[in-house]
């Protein structure tokens, strides 16, 4: 059952077959360079934007749940090395984008959360999430998938710690510190419908630019 998860639906081998027999219809020898080239070009293209339209949809969804505001009150609750492992997991499942990162860093930092929290949440939010996974297994399979997420999160973990250690809230900006405004409101109870349009225009905004 994963192999045919894993070859047809996020590999999508079947996509591949037609477009070669669409391919030796017209006449292109696959066997060339060049045919094998327009062969991997036309189906590469088409399985990576279906991926990415399926992908965002799913990732926006799933971030309706989880404002800022909310992930950092969620953070709030732990200390310690396993504040900073709960920082990197919410990362995963919030894929806040690296644009985001510096107006969440001083939202979360004048929030009182401790920086190598918030670092192991920066660290993770962009570098490791369900987007990157699957398009992993698609591409180079379940094994280098779950080392590239593993590796994520150990990097996130210990980037975190290792700046809780080195005691570097005093390099922080007053202005940062005393920033009294919040990340992001607590957001409101959305309908399924709501958070549907939502993903679908995540989905329309990323590909118009």
């Amino acid at each position: 059952m994963w192999t045919f998860i894993q070859d047809q639906i996020l590999g999508m081998k079947w996509l591949n077959a037609l477009i070669e027999q669409l391919l030796l219809m017209f006449g292109f020898n696959l066997d060339s360079r060049i045919g094998g080239s327009i062969q991997f070009f036309i189906y590469d293209t088409i399985k990576i934007t279906a991926l990415l339209c399926v992908l965002i949809f799913l990732i926006s969804y799933i971030q309706s749940f989880f404002p800022p505001e909310r992930s950092r009150k969620i953070m709030g609750r732990f200390h310690g090395i396993g504040a900073n492992a709960v920082g990197a997991l919410l990362g995963t499942v919030t894929p806040f984008c690296s644009c985001s990162s510096i107006p969440i860093f001083m939202g979360f930092t004048s929030a009182g959360l401790p920086l190598g929290v918030t670092l192991s949440f920066l660290i993770s939010s962009p570098m490791v999430d369900l987007g990157s996974l699957v398009l992993l297994i698609s591409i180079f399979g379940v094994k280098i998938a779950v080392t590239y997420v593993v590796l994520g999160l150990v990097i996130a973990v210990l980037g975190g710690t290792l700046i809780d250690n080195l005691r570097m809230e005093d390099q922080i900006a007053d202005f940062i510190r005393n920033n009294n405004s919040k990340v992001d409101i607590e957001s409101p109870n959305l309908t399924v419908k709501d958070r549907l349009l939502y993903s679908r225009d995540q989905v329309v905004s990323t590909f118009k630019l």
